[in-house]
């Protein structure tokens, strides 16, 4: 069950990772990632193995101690769980990125590898895109979603 439930963990987010990717300007993509909860599928895995792993967890995050926390890593259910969070939490900043690039102007091409690195290495994918954003000051006016809207209504 573990098995399966860590391998089902990244498959339930690579979807979304597809539409930021491959499809960031489809409509679909703007009401499925416009949503905090498109996280949640991974993140649902994540409360099954916290839930049935409740007691060790409390411990290792109420009382933080490296050999406490690497027992519980060296556990399948302990490395599943901590996969499960990676992944949801990952893809939550991945959304973040792409929501605030779509919104600030940053073309795609630059944003796409940065989102590819997100998924890898979160932390660095996030870090890469702060300093992106360094030369994208301040949101611009109008937002891309209402030039888009409004190159959409203006063309016959």
């Amino acid at each position: 069950m573990t098995q399966r439930l860590f391998d089902l963990t990244f498959l339930l987010a690579v979807p979304f990772w597809g539409l930021m990717i491959l499809a960031p300007k489809w409509s679909w993509t703007r009401r499925i990632m416009g949503s905090p909860w498109s996280a949640t599928a991974p993140l649902a895995v994540y409360v099954l193995f916290a839930a049935s792993e409740f007691g060790t967890l409390w411990e290792v995050v109420s009382r933080p101690d490296l050999d406490t926390l690497r027992a519980f890593l060296g556990t399948p259910a302990g490395a599943a769980a901590i996969w499960a969070h990676l992944i949801a939490f990952d893809l939550f900043v991945g959304r973040w990125i792409h929501l605030d690039a779509r919104q600030r102007g940053v073309p795609h091409l630059v944003v796409a590898p940065i989102l590819v690195l997100t998924i890898l290495l979160s932390p660095l994918g996030f870090l890469a895109y702060l300093l992106v954003r360094l030369t994208r000051p301040g949101s611009p006016s109008p937002k891309l979603h209402d030039r888009e809207l409004q190159q959409r209504h203006a063309t016959p």
